[in-house]
């Protein structure tokens, strides 16, 4: 009996493991400095109570505005509390927020895609319709909005960051969907018997991972930036928890006192963005070579 095969998009990186993509990935100068930075942001979020020097809510306003010392490398803030220590906890939300919000909008754009793809027209056009007018908006208008009419808080930002996401993960996973099973590899499976739900599982959602992990890779410094930038307004992380944009607000507003606070901030979210942006555009490469020799 002859056995079908899918053509899959994914086939360069079929047969290998993670430890092969990853050193695929440190091959190159741009892949290698993006990994490093990637693993000391994830390193610092995973380890924070280790690496901060100060607990990140002590305040000693005797020590307001403190210049950067062996006892506060970075200096202190308004209220004494250690610059460094709350950049560290920082790192912590960030990355709460993006794989939080990031596996939220991945998961429902997957269901919601295959859905499209999958069932009558009727529901397609009701999904790409929804799409449609989520995307109608940029992300930090849309964000805005529904924070201002729900509130704030950690829960609230991580939802509505993913509600962003979830039309470009839905579709990306649509299309691939499509182009698998109007396939002639398909119509052979059907024809030889095999159900929708083994076509589901064997060859849609094989080949739908890959440019979803990549893309997904790619969202990270974007969902870093919105997030920062809701906190930078007032309208994400409250206080007292330490975020890289509610860090960067108050650095700016205390910018007669001490510049050291603002530009730590700036550089922390310069640097995760230039890490993420690298890692994922090394990660594209590394399973999709056909995208390299395109660009």
């Amino acid at each position: 009996m002859t056995t079908l095969s899918a053509p899959s998009s994914a086939n360069s990186s079929a047969g290998r493991g993670p430890g092969a993509i990853v050193r695929e990935i440190a091959s190159t100068p741009g892949g290698l400095i993006g990994l490093v930075i990637v693993v000391s942001i994830l390193a610092c979020a995973a380890f924070a109570p280790l690496i901060a020097t100060h607990n990140p809510d002590s305040l000693d306003i005797a020590h307001r505005f403190a210049t950067p010392s062996a006892a506060h490398l970075f200096g202190t803030d308004q209220l004494g509390r250690d610059v460094f220590s709350r950049q560290v906890y920082g790192s912590r939300i960030a990355m709460m927020v993006a794989l939080s919000a990031i596996l939220a909008g991945l998961t429902a754009g997957v269901v919601l895609g295959v859905a499209a793809a999958y069932t009558t027209p009727l529901v397609e056009r009701l999904i790409m319709t929804a799409f449609d007018a989520v995307s109608s908006f940029p992300s930090i208008i849309l964000a805005l909005a529904l924070v201002a009419v729900v509130g704030p808080s950690l829960p609230m930002v991580v939802l509505i960051v993913a509600a962003t996401l979830v039309p470009q993960f839905g579709r990306v996973v649509r299309a691939q969907v499509l182009s698998i099973i109007n396939s002639t590899f398909i119509e052979a499976e059907l024809v030889l018997g095999a159900t929708k739900a083994r076509i589901l599982a064997f060859h849609v959602v094989p080949n739908v991972i890959a440019p979803v992990v990549v893309l997904a890779a790619m969202e990270v410094p974007v969902v870093i930036a919105l997030e920062a930038g809701l906190s930078f307004l007032g309208l994400g992380i409250r206080p007292p928890l330490a975020s890289w944009g509610s860090l960067l607000q108050d650095g700016y507003q205390n910018m007669s006192k001490g510049y050291t606070p603002v530009v730590v901030a700036c550089l922390m979210l310069a640097v995760a963005t230039l890490g993420f942006t690298l890692c994922g555009e090394a990660l594209r490469d590394a399973i999709d070579p056909r995208a390299r020799r395109r660009a």
